[in-house]
């Protein structure tokens, strides 16, 4: 049960950074942005990515410890 609930609290914190990420990138491509505006989003945008790496190493690391605590 534990690990059901670690795959999905996962999962939604994903979901809801790549919906993040992607309402940005839509952003910065549809509109017409200053430079500034849009060097912000661009920092943003990677930072938001490296937020989803560091996510999923967790998740896995998580995954060992649950696996060698049975």
């Amino acid at each position: 049960m534990e690990l059901l609930a670690l795959i999905l609290n996962t999962l939604g914190t994903l979901l809801i950074a790549y919906a993040a990420l992607n309402v940005h990138h839509r952003f910065r491509h549809e509109h017409k942005v200053d430079d500034v505006v849009f060097n912000a989003m661009r920092k943003e945008y990677l930072v938001g990515w490296f937020g989803i790496v560091m996510i999923i190493l967790s998740f896995l690391l998580e995954i060992l410890l649950l696996l060698s605590i049975s």
